[in-house]
């Protein structure tokens, strides 16, 4: 077909942060075909620098108000490690609460606010007050309770204060346990049906073949908070080798670096992990991944909506599991960290390099910190998940375009901005490169 289609989306919607989409096709063939990251650098990795390491986590969680808590694990891991710091079973099995409460946030979210309203045919989530105004009740309802659990556990949300490194300076009494508990199971109703409204949606039909890359275990548990980096093409390295996988590079029209490991780009995120964790989910979730039909590997990008809805039903599971234990098994609350207080409970500093890697939701999550002597940060590096996968969604527009020039040049709009939404990005954590012109 010898169609001409020009497009320039400035500023796509519903995502995070400032992005351009640049389509160019000229007789029928695809000239130009560009995801534009346009936000501006944010430096970070600079800030860090020459500050202790014990207040990194509080520095880098300002790097997103979605994924604050996954930023600070990522953090005080990569701290950790380079203290050689090995966290308690009871500071483990609290974090891995705390990465199942923001990832059930962050998937209601994207779930329903930001892909629901292409599915039902509406500009924005504002609409369904109107047409759908128990669907919103309900995604403002499971999104609040989110909310609610994060601040018990650490505080608030957005930028958690009691997890350190070492611990947390304030841990849950039973109350709180029992608060938390509550809440999670009243919000089962409200996944129940997320799923019902989820089997009447229809998501594009498209495939492009891919590498997929998420933490990986020899545990049974799905790898979600440590594990090794692996990937659907065979790879497996541990995470002090990320440099390895991500294999970041330049690309002039964007402010975030890309990356790529086997092929041409990779892709991390929920369907990621679902492809190479799959027989890992709780039972229920397996359930819900089979009624939908969404089997590994699964090679279809608009389906990692899909994927963030099983995992959603993991982590309320899961999190339900935890804290029925906690519940069972009190907690050794003589393990709450007072700063400063206690001479005897400090935590010893050293020279180290040290790799934090943690699923977020969006996709594996790096920082590496190294420090010197005193415990202060040398030298820092964070790689964010929406910057991994920039690449593969260009290489996924590429492939899209061609398939649908038969459609409007609207409704190719529509579809490539889909396709960019269907990955959640997080577009204003990803940038971390400057171009600097020296004039002498």
């Amino acid at each position: 077909m010898k169609k001409n289609v020009n497009i320039n989306v400035e500023y796509i919607t519903r995502v995070e942060g400032h992005g351009n989409i640049v389509i160019n096709v000229k007789d029928g063939k695809l000239e130009t075909c560009r995801l534009d990251i346009v936000e501006a650098p944010r430096f970070f990795e600079g800030m860090l620098r020459g500050r202790s390491v014990f207040e990194a986590q509080h520095i880098t969680s300002r790097i997103c108000g979605i994924c604050a808590c996954g930023h600070t694990l990522a953090s005080i891991q990569a701290a950790e490690d380079a203290l050689g710091i090995i966290p308690t079973e009871q500071t483990t099995k609290l974090r891995k609460l705390l990465l199942d409460l923001e990832m059930l946030d962050s998937h209601i979210l994207h779930i329903y606010v930001l892909v629901a309203p292409d599915l039902l045919g509406v500009k924005s989530f504002v609409p369904l007050i109107q047409t759908h105004g128990e669907v919103v009740r309900r995604a403002l309802r499971m999104k609040k309770t989110c909310n609610d659990l994060c601040d018990i556990l650490v505080g608030r949300h957005v930028h958690p204060i009691s997890a350190i490194v070492g611990g947390f300076t304030k841990l849950p009494r039973l109350k709180d346990i029992d608060a938390m508990l509550n809440m999670l199971i009243s919000i089962r109703h409200d996944m129940d049906e997320t799923v019902e409204l989820a089997a009447t949606l229809k998501f594009p039909e498209f495939e492009r073949d891919t590498e997929y890359v998420a933490l990986v275990s020899d545990d049974a548990e799905y790898p979600l908070l440590m594990g090794d980096i692996g990937s659907t093409d065979g790879v497996r390295m541990h995470k002090k080798e990320y440099r390895k996988i991500t294999n970041e590079f330049v690309v002039p029209h964007s402010s975030a670096k890309h990356t790529k490991l086997s092929r041409e780009s990779y892709a991390v995120g929920a369907l990621a992990r679902f492809n190479l964790n799959a027989e890992k989910l709780h039972p229920k979730a397996k359930q819900i991944a089979s009624a939908v039909g969404l089997k590994p590997k699964c090679i279809n990008p608009f389906l990692n909506t899909v994927a963030q809805l099983v995992e959603s039903v993991h982590c309320l599971e899961h999190a339900t599991g935890i804290l029925e234990d906690l519940k069972n098994n009190p907690l050794n609350y003589d393990e709450e960290i007072v700063v400063g207080l206690n001479e005897q409970r400090r935590i010893p500093v050293r020279a180290g390099n040290g790799v934090g890697a943690v699923e977020v939701p969006r996709g594996v999550l790096f920082h590496n910190y190294h420090t010197d002597e005193n415990g202060a940060i040398t030298n820092a590096n964070c790689i964010i998940p929406t910057n991994q996968n920039t690449a593969n969604i260009e290489h996924d527009m590429m492939k899209l375009v061609p398939e649908i020039l038969d459609k409007s040049e609207e409704e190719i709009t529509l579809a490539v901005e889909m396709l960019v939404r269907s990955y959640d990005p997080c577009i204003s954590c990803s940038t971390h490169l400057m171009n600097v012109k020296f004039v002498k």
